[in-house]
C-alpha cells in the first residue's frame, strides 16, 4: 500500500517544510520531493535509502530525514520526516486516511559542518508539536 506524504501545519497555520522547500535550489527541491514519493510508493520499511533517505539515531530516533546536497557550494539540505504507521482505529483518532509520512521541517548546512544541538532540538520542538495534535495538523 502506498502512503501519504503529509506536511505538518503548526497552531500558527506556517508550514515549515513547504517554506524549507520553496527555499531550496530547485534542483534540491525537485530530488528531495522524488524521494518523499519514492519511500511513499516503496514504503518506508521496505525502502532502501542509498543515502538520501536515513534513519536517525541517538536523541533523533523516530526521526528519518531527506538528504540532499547542492549548490551552492555543496550545501547540504536535511528534510527531517516521521512515520504515522499505527493502525486501522489509531490512524482513523489521528484523521489519517493511511499510514503516512509527516513532513516536519528542514535545515540546510554549510558543506562539512555539522549541525549544533540546538538545531536539533529546534526539529524536535515543532516534531512534539505535531505529535501533540490529535488529530494530526497537515498543510491542505
Amino acid at each position: 500500500m502506498t502512503w501519504d506524504v503529509v506536511y505538518h501545519r503548526r497552531a500558527d497555520d506556517s508550514v515549515p517544510s513547504l517554506d524549507f522547500l520553496l527555499a531550496c535550489p530547485t534542483s534540491v527541491r525537485a530530488t528531495m520531493l522524488a524521494v518523499l514519493e519514492a519511500v511513499a510508493a516503496a514504503p518506508p520499511p521496505r525502502f532502501s535509502g542509498g543515502g538520501l533517505w536515513e534513519a536517525m539515531h541517538g536523541d533523533m530516533h523516530g526521526y528519518y530525514e531527506v538528504r540532499k546536497q547542492g549548490a551552492p557550494n555543496r550545501s547540504q539540505y536535511r528534510l527531517f520526516c516521521r512515520l504515522e504507521n499505527p493502525g486501522e482505529e489509531e490512524l482513523e483518532r489521528l484523521g489519517l486516511p493511511r499510514p503516512a509520512i509527516a513532513v516536519i521541517t528542514g535545515l540546510h548546512k554549510p558543506w562539512m559542518t555539522t549541525f549544533a544541538d540546538a538545531d536539533y532540538t529546534a526539529v524536535r520542538v515543532i516534531g512534539e508539536e505535531y505529535l501533540a495534535q490529535i488529530p494530526r495538523r497537515i498543510a491542505e
